[in-house]
């Protein structure tokens, strides 16, 4: 069964702080500001979810993969999972990128597997994709605070509690929410400490990429934790 986005479920998921959740201790936010909305700093450049289409043209490597994994959501196909240092790494594909087109032909309607076959059955020289990025998700700017934190605690990739006054209160960070990227950087299958230590190790102002849970979840459904782990590409994207 397809998922609902209009579904009690999903609205229920985006409440800013459920009755009974946990809040972490946290000291208010830098100045007590919500975070800059400039476009000028480098982390949120590289977080970006642009509106419109665009167009990218991938090949295959020698052994005929372009390391990427599609997925059916809602008539809609998704990017599941990209792999590093493979041909779709290299053109900007991003984890919940959504593929409108595939050589010209409309991805509308089509299965999990009607797509992993046309990709299989794509000429190994160049394949165009027509692209929306994440519609999914959507990007929260923080601000450290004089300690260097932000105010939300991070529980196997989720958020799992804000601090009441804190950045992350301010500016509008959820809990039910997965975090995919730091600065642009995919943290999907990487374990809370490491995720911790890329927050450590970022300026004062930090852009984090968010998806609902519950659309998380479904968007993952199949692919093993080990594969995202060990395969999915978490490098620092160019800007």
């Amino acid at each position: 069964m397809g998922l609902s986005l209009a579904s009690e479920e999903v609205q229920n998921n985006l409440a800013l702080i459920p009755a009974g959740s946990a809040v972490a201790s946290g000291a208010p936010a830098h100045g007590g500001m919500a975070a800059p909305v400039t476009g000028n700093n480098l982390g949120m450049r590289r977080a970006g979810i642009k509106p419109g289409l665009r167009e990218i043209h991938l090949c295959k490597d020698e052994r005929g993969k372009m390391g990427l994994r599609l997925r059916s959501i809602d008539k809609g196909v998704f990017v599941q999972l990209v792999k590093a240092n493979s041909p779709a790494a290299l053109v900007g594909l991003r984890f919940g990128d959504q593929v409108l087109q595939i050589d010209g032909k409309d991805c509308a309607g089509w299965s999990t597997d009607r797509a992993k076959k046309v990709l299989k059955k794509a000429s190994p020289e160049k394949i165009a994709m027509v692209v929306r990025d994440r519609p999914f998700q959507r990007t929260v700017t923080l601000h450290k605070d004089s300690t260097g934190h932000v105010g939300f605690v991070i529980k196997k990739g989720q958020v799992a509690s804000i601090a009441r006054g804190s950045s992350a209160a301010r500016n509008g960070l959820l809990t039910n929410h997965y975090v995919c990227e730091v600065n642009g950087q995919n943290v999907i299958g990487l374990k809370d400490r490491d995720v911790t230590d890329i927050l450590a190790n970022t300026g004062d102002v930090v852009t984090l990429t968010i998806i609902p849970t519950v659309i998380y979840e479904h968007m993952v459904k199949k692919l093993s934790p080990g594969l995202v782990k060990a395969s999915m590409d978490h490098s620092v994207p160019d800007v």
